[in-house]
């Protein structure tokens, strides 16, 4: 498909979006491929070899990796302006995570060859990817810590409040549909246990949900039940 333009694109905080007026750029942009998915499609494959970075330009997308005895562990959710693929760019040859568009997505893709150039010849884009690496550091780090001390319950709220700040909600709902097993897959524990904690925080007037649908009734109360943890980070 025809590769969108970056100059023009709406997503403000895209690395190359705000890079993309810098001297040098013109002819780097011009090698960008532009790829078009359908939700449920699977983009990066894990351990197949690295193929640069992705950043998505339109879409929302589910990032995994696979953990104890096969289980799927969601690490993130992505949406437009976001990028995907960084942990294996630049240290190996393949790529230790999967993704797969939660929806028609549209993503923008550079080479490996065209990156390594970019961050050699143009510092100030050099220098945001220092930081965005710096900052994901710590929203690792900050994510291991949560495990380790959240109880089952605050794991899915502390999970339902990212998603929220990820992806917001409007008409009473969250504006994107998972399965229990998704939110599970992300909170690190069970489809029982995320039902279980769904049921009692709609009896608690707290959650509403219809279907796969899920909306946040009284956003305040779920931050106090976990404000202890200070974990209000995109972890």
């Amino acid at each position: 498909m025809k590769n969108e333009a970056c100059k023009t694109c709406q997503n403000l905080e895209c690395i190359i979006k705000r890079n993309s007026y810098g001297e040098g750029i013109e002819d780097y942009l011009a090698q960008k491929h532009t790829i078009q998915c359908k939700k449920g499609q699977q983009f990066i494959l894990e351990g197949a070899p690295v193929h640069g970075l992705y950043f998505v330009y339109n879409g929302k997308v589910k990032v995994a990796k696979t953990g104890f005895q096969g289980r799927e562990q969601i690490v993130r959710f992505a949406k437009d302006g976001e990028i995907i693929g960084h942990r294996g760019f630049g240290i190996g040859q393949s790529y230790q995570i999967n993704a797969v568009a939660l929806e028609d997505t549209v993503l923008c893709n550079f080479t490996n060859d065209v990156l390594q150039d970019m961050l050699h010849k143009l510092p100030n884009l050099t220098y945001d990817f220092m930081m965005f690496y710096a900052d994901e550091l710590n929203r690792s780090e900050t994510k291991v810590r949560k495990f380790a001390q959240m109880t089952v319950r605050e794991k899915v709220i502390d999970a339902f409040l990212y998603i929220y700040r990820k992806f917001g909600q409007s008409n009473d709902y969250l504006n994107i549909q998972l399965s229990r097993k998704e939110i599970a897959d992300f909170a690190g524990t069970t489809d029982e246990q995320v039902i279980r904690v769904i049921s009692s925080l709609k009896k608690e007037n707290l959650l509403r949900a219809s279907g796969k649908r899920l909306g946040i009734i009284d956003l305040d109360m779920l931050r106090k039940e976990i404000s202890e943890h200070n974990f209000f980070i995109d972890s």
